[in-house]
């Protein structure tokens, strides 16, 4: 990335000024939801769900995820679905974090590199949820492209769902748990941009649900965090586990947005009403 490049993190700080708000808006086409918005689960209704849902958010959150699965399970046609809605969210500005939590090592890991964040692949988004529990430096190629392009990474590291305390609370031999290990490696990749005046382009996932959170006032790179809404989090939650770092967290609500749908207007009432709950410092 070129010195006066701006970082992932500087634009997604700098966004959310423009957009009102600290939030990410999940587009989730679910069966349950495409059956509540009344379309057809098929590439069909998935198409007319994802069309409605960019034309709500483009201009209106300032970080927009598309979950990567739900376009997965039609095939190719789904997956061209989801590259037309990351070319249109991002051609009209919006940024785009491709939740789909890819882990391996090697070519493997850095073909999704490639593929999430390559300018040459029609999936290439502004940033991409990876999983980090085949070891930090397994994310390596990933993180390199993110360094070269100025895009964002987001690394899970302390998940909301219930099941991630058995390995994410895991302590090591010093007493550090998995998941703080995961933001401190992430805080690390960001210490270069931090003496420069930076947000990096580091980010974690961190569940607004969590009574135990790890630390995060090293991070210095953009904390993702769901859980918020439907799963029971609220803005209080976001607040005391975000401390001194709240104008780097960037609450995820899906559900509790998407329910306002199909009507675009209404959701995108509903995401200014949202963003406004977590305004820019």
């Amino acid at each position: 990335m070129s010195g006066d490049a701006l970082t992932f993190g500087d634009r997604l700080v700098e966004l959310a000024g423009k957009r009102g708000g600290r939030l990410c808006v999940g587009i989730d086409p679910h069966a349950a939801l495409l059956k509540a918005w009344g379309l057809g689960v098929d590439v069909a209704g998935l198409r007319t769900f994802t069309q409605i849902c960019v034309e709500a958010f483009k201009d209106t959150a300032a970080l927009v995820k598309p979950q990567v699965a739900f376009y997965e399970a039609f095939g190719s046609q789904g997956f061209a679905v989801l590259e037309q809605a990351i070319a249109d969210l991002r051609d009209a500005g919006a940024l785009v974090v491709a939740d789909a939590k890819r882990g391996d090592i090697g070519s493997t890991m850095a073909g999704y590199a490639a593929a999430w964040l390559d300018d040459s692949s029609p999936l290439c988004s502004d940033a991409v949820t990876v999983s980090p529990f085949l070891g930090y430096h397994s994310l390596d190629p990933v993180l390199d492209v993110a360094e070269a392009t100025g895009r964002g990474v987001f690394v899970l590291a302390a998940t909301s769902n219930p099941e991630g305390r058995q390995v994410q609370d895991t302590l090591n031999p010093r007493g550090v748990s998995t998941s703080q290990m995961m933001v401190d490696c992430a805080a690390d990749s960001n210490a270069s941009h931090g003496e420069q005046g930076s947000v990096g382009n580091v980010g974690v996932v961190v569940g607004a649900t969590l009574d135990n959170p790890p630390a995060l006032d090293r991070l210095n790179g953009p904390i993702l965090m769901p859980g918020v809404g439907a799963q029971g989090g609220s803005a209080r939650d976001v607040a005391r586990i975000a401390g001194d770092c709240a104008h780097l967290v960037f609450p995820n609500i899906s559900r509790g947005i998407l329910k306002h749908g199909p009507d675009v207007e209404a959701l995108r009432t509903a995401v200014a009403q949202a963003a406004g709950d977590f305004p820019v410092a």
